[in-house]
């Protein structure tokens, strides 16, 4: 879909949370250029990671699955911007495309859905819980080695219905989601960072651009958020050092605080039964060296196994 006002094309995923971001970043781009939301058109473009449902991400490549054909469509002109959930961000752009900015970060936590059990600590032994994503498996694991955790694919709406009937026991999502989708009310339980570190970049909507595209980048910094930024630049620098995909079970989260960042991260094997956990403060000028900072001490101090070697 082209706009016929010359007001840039946003790419999307179709996802019912994924057109739901692409709207905020829809309206707050028209109030930046004095237009109305709808003149600034939507593009849907189905991904490969949508169209594989039938196995884990890791499985077919991890990250960039959600990405790239997004990215194709801004290097050949087709779009102008693409919004995504940071979290599926790869920690590389292909060349020519950079990260323009992020809206104000939503809550960052995770969320239990669960027919009964009120927490984690309360699912019944042997409790089947469904998550697509490794990291929320092994956090599971290593808090409840004694439950079944299996893969569940598909949209949050597909998630939720497969707890409702009782396929399985309960799942974990991103309570951003669920606001953004007006479903916070089907959460349980909100799960304390402190005890569950969430992913990498989570709550956090990120908007690519072409990097030459400098008036759409200067439009876009109107309404992005600095704070957001800075957060999401320590948390990525320790993924990159990580060398994170779909494939690793990497969690961290960092918070602006006035001039100041603190950072927790942690590296897990799969199955939940070792882990490595770091921290870091220090100034907002130093976020990015803070994050590889931390990632080279996990990278220390874990074990070759926990590596991938």
């Amino acid at each position: 879909m082209i706009a016929t006002t010359g007001a840039p094309v946003i790419g999307t995923r179709g996802s019912p949370l994924a057109l739901a971001q692409a709207r905020q970043v829809q309206a707050l781009l028209g109030g930046a250029l004095g237009c109305p939301a709808e003149a600034v058109a939507l593009s849907v473009i189905k991904t490969t990671g949508d169209m594989i449902q039938d196995r884990a991400l890791s499985e077919a490549g991890g990250k960039g699955l959600f990405t790239k054909e997004l990215d194709s469509a801004l290097l050949d002109g087709r779009i102008a911007l693409a919004v995504h959930s940071a979290k599926d961000l790869p920690t590389v752009l292909p060349d020519g495309l950079v990260i323009a900015g992020y809206l104000a970060r939503e809550d960052v936590r995770d969320v239990l859905i669960s027919r009964g059990a009120r927490s984690i600590a309360e699912l019944p032994r042997g409790a089947v819980v469904g998550s697509a994503s490794l990291r929320r498996q092994a956090q599971v694991r290593r808090l409840r080695p004694d439950v079944s955790v299996t893969l569940l694919r598909g949209n949050v709406g597909t998630r939720l219905a497969k707890v409702e009937s009782g396929e399985i026991d309960a799942t974990l999502l991103a309570l951003a989601g669920l606001r953004r989708l007006g479903l916070a009310d089907k959460a349980t339980a909100v799960l304390d960072t402190e005890d569950f570190l969430p992913a990498i970049g989570q709550g956090a909507i990120a908007i690519v651009t072409r990097a030459d595209d400098l008036a759409l980048r200067e439009t876009l910094m109107r309404f992005t958020d600095p704070g957001t930024g800075v957060a999401l630049e320590a948390e990525r620098a320790f993924l990159r050092v990580l060398d994170g995909s779909c494939r690793t079970p990497i969690a961290g989260l960092a918070r602006v605080e006035g001039t100041g960042l603190s950072f927790r991260g942690m590296l897990l094997a799969p199955d939940g039964s070792d882990w490595v956990a770091v921290e870091r403060s220090g100034p907002i000028a130093e976020a990015l060296g803070l994050g590889e900072d931390a990632g080279r001490e996990v990278v220390a101090r874990a074990r070759p196994a926990l590596l991938g070697k």
